[in-house]
């Protein structure tokens, strides 16, 4: 067991979670959709435009302390996911946007009558990139399903699309809308033996659990530090054998070095410190003499808090009459799940409830979240879609209580 966390110390490094409007707390359950971000990002970002706002590869003041910041900002990206070397990170405006040009750069190697798996539980960031690189190219794409009762993919569910002609599998380590924690290093492994490639959506997973991709067997992995407590940035990591080998759309003056090859055009450079400012946040949890070790300890301290106040929520969420929580409930099985719980309730739309807790001063989230293959998947879309409530390690026993008793006058006044 983690050492305890002081909450209020904590929360007091995060500015807006002081606001308030008309004299009420905001509650902060939107966080699948971005975290809120401490001081210690603020005030990263804000040197960042202040002293160092060059671009890179001159000799003058500014750009040379500009081209320092990037590198700790790459190195500090490569500690956040354990990888051997910053020439293995890639920034990007987000997840999407990486996955596309990613999707286009491995495009190049992939030829008619190929296949790829894509995943029924993943965002849509992890599956059109994928579908529109198919249709353009006449790729052949399999998929791989979940079971609608608990949430989770069968063992042979891979196994049983995987083919000679497999070339990619793509799927995300955490859902966004059941919050189920896929087991992709055993996926990796399998897709890694067949021959394919293996390109991880970590934009759920990374806010809450360490990643070590020198473990996982993955070729690519990706998340958004928007969703850890960042500014909107994305960072992708990829082996850096697969990354050389790789064709990169770029313009004709950058060079092929790593990373800088995937790295098209002006990057945001305040994003970037904002984003070196989020992983020196996360190290005070830790323990280590590296930076790498510290993150990873940091997780598992942040991890058994999130795993008390999200078994708070769901008990009582299943107190109430006609809700069915879309993901996993067990109470011993919260290590295999993020915080991030959607629900239904008879007779309730999604949206109209959404708008009940937003008088509360309780931000949640409804519909599909673009997370339409299990939305369609469990036959939601048609329905409203789910009501979806995320926490972080910041938020509080006290807002899950009000988030019930919202939940609790919304029913008594239907």
């Amino acid at each position: 067991m983690s050492a305890a966390l002081d909450i209020a110390a904590i929360r007091a490094q995060f500015p807006a979670l002081g606001l308030k409007d008309q004299g009420r707390d905001r509650i902060y359950f939107d966080n699948p959709a971005g975290t809120q971000v401490p001081q210690r990002v603020i005030d990263r970002t804000v040197d960042c435009l202040a002293n160092r706002n060059a671009n890179l590869g001159g000799y003058f003041t500014t750009t040379v302390e500009a081209g320092e910041l990037v590198d700790l900002a790459h190195q500090a990206c490569a500690d956040f996911y354990n990888a051997r070397s910053m020439n293995e990170i890639v920034f990007g405006q987000n997840m999407t946007s990486l996955t596309l040009h990613m999707s286009r750069c491995l495009g190049k190697q992939l030829k008619r009558g190929d296949e790829i798996v894509l995943s029924r539980m993943d965002h849509d960031a992890n599956v059109a990139p994928w579908l529109l690189l198919a249709d353009d190219l006449g790729l052949v794409v399999r998929w791989i399903d979940f079971d609608t009762e608990t949430y989770e993919f069968p063992k042979d569910a891979l196994t049983r699309v995987l083919s000679d002609k497999t070339k990619l599998l793509a799927m995300g380590m955490a859902s966004n809308c059941t919050g189920t924690v896929n087991d992709t290093r055993r996926f990796a492994a399998e897709a890694r033996k067949a021959g394919a490639i293996v390109y991880l959506d970590a934009v759920q997973f990374a806010p809450h659990y360490a990643i070590d991709v020198q473990d996982l067997g993955a070729d690519f992995v990706v998340s958004s530090a928007y969703k850890w407590f960042g500014p909107h940035q994305g960072i992708l990591w990829g082996r850096e054998d697969l990354l050389k080998q790789t064709f990169g759309y770029k313009v004709r003056p950058a060079g092929e070095d790593l990373p800088h090859k995937f790295e098209t055009g002006t990057l945001s450079h305040e994003g970037m410190a904002g984003t070196l400012g989020a992983i020196e946040y996360l190290e005070q949890f830790g323990t280590g003499e590296t930076r790498a070790k510290r993150i990873a300890s940091a997780w598992n301290t942040l991890a058994d808090y999130e795993h008390k106040i999200t078994r708070k929520l769901i008990e009582g969420l299943k107190t109430f009459k006609g809700l069915t929580i879309r993901g996993i409930t067990s109470a011993n099985a919260m290590h295999r799940r993020v915080p991030t719980v959607s629900f239904t309730l008879d007779g309730h739309h999604p949206e109209a409830m959404a708008k009940a807790f937003a008088k509360d001063n309780i931000f949640v989230w409804s519909g599909h979240n673009y997370a339409i293959e299990p939305v369609g998947r469990m036959g939601l879309m048609d329905k409203g879609g789910v009501l979806r409530v995320g926490l972080a390690h910041y938020n509080t026993e006290a807002e899950v209580d009000a988030l019930l008793s919202s939940l609790t006058r919304q029913i008594r006044s239907a």
